[in-house]
């Protein structure tokens, strides 16, 4: 059979490194293709890498079908699984998957919603709509890493360079040191990559020492109010234990005033007894 390359297809996973490609072109030469191309009809969803080696080595190869897809975002959906599901694949391209898979399912709701709305309006029956997986924890599940290197790919996908993201992509520079320099202007980015390995290290470094200085002075405030309202509280404690005391005292002399005021009475009343004996 013909197939055929449909290339938003073949572009959509990222491509294999060249000493990925070099991996797997010794294996297929040694051992042959032994893994068949999945096609859905004459389209080639599986297998880019394997048939380009065989075609150009001339080597057979099989193919299977899977014709369980409605549409290209079907394939979509099932290429980003069949990826996540392999071992091989790297945090950030797991990463990467899993957020184009968010986007599509939320594209999918969205549109299910739009049209529903009108059909249902002079209508009681509830139609399934599709649920998007929004949280970071979800994303994180489905592709099998943190949430925290989601929110870092995500700062990647957003602000990081061309450049830059291939560096990542290469393993040139971990995702939490791209994720820091991504914060840069496009120029510095390219410059920090063109530097190699340790001058990405090294901007990576100096936007988090940089952000951690800026943190300090916010820190350091908070504690001085935090200080400041300690020794209010303990102002206003120290005034309602004074009072408290006062009122204590008080009390206590009108009481003692009471009964000396009773003493000088009985002892005048003894006083005029002896004076009438």
């Amino acid at each position: 059979m013909s197939i055929v390359i449909h290339e938003a297809l073949r572009a959509y996973i990222d491509p294999l490194t060249e000493h990925e490609f070099a991996a797997l072109e010794r294996s297929i030469l040694t051992e042959g293709c032994r893994d068949a191309l999945v096609c859905w009809g004459e389209v080639l969803i599986d297998g880019h890498n394997r048939y380009a080696i065989c075609q150009r080595h001339h080597l057979p190869y099989k193919t299977v079908q899977n014709d369980n897809f409605a549409n290209i975002e079907d394939v979509q959906l099932w290429m980003i699984d069949n990826h996540l599901a392999r071992r091989s694949v790297s945090d950030f391209q797991r990463g990467m998957l899993a957020l184009r898979k968010k986007e599509i399912v939320a594209n999918r709701a969205k549109a299910q919603e739009e049209q529903a709305l009108p059909e249902n309006t002079e209508s009681d029956v509830a139609v399934p709509v599709i649920k998007a997986t929004q949280s970071r924890q979800d994303i994180a599940r489905a592709a099998g890493i943190s949430s925290n290197a989601v929110v870092q790919i995500e700062k990647i996908q957003k602000a990081a360079t061309p450049e830059l993201v291939q560096a990542v992509r290469d393993g040139t520079i971990s995702i939490s040191a791209a994720a820091a320099i991504a914060s840069l202007p496009d120029q510095d980015q390219l410059t920090a990559v063109a530097g190699g390995r340790k001058e990405l290290q090294q901007a990576a470094r100096q936007v988090r020492d940089k952000a951690r200085e800026q943190k300090a002075p916010a820190k350091n405030a908070a504690s001085h109010e935090t200080a400041e309202s300690h020794v209010d509280d303990s102002a206003r404690a120290s005034s309602h234990t004074a009072n408290d005391e006062m009122s204590t005292l008080r009390q206590r002399v009108a009481h003692l005033q009471t009964e000396n005021e009773d003493l000088q009475r009985q002892i005048a009343a003894l006083k005029a007894q002896l004076g009438s004996v």
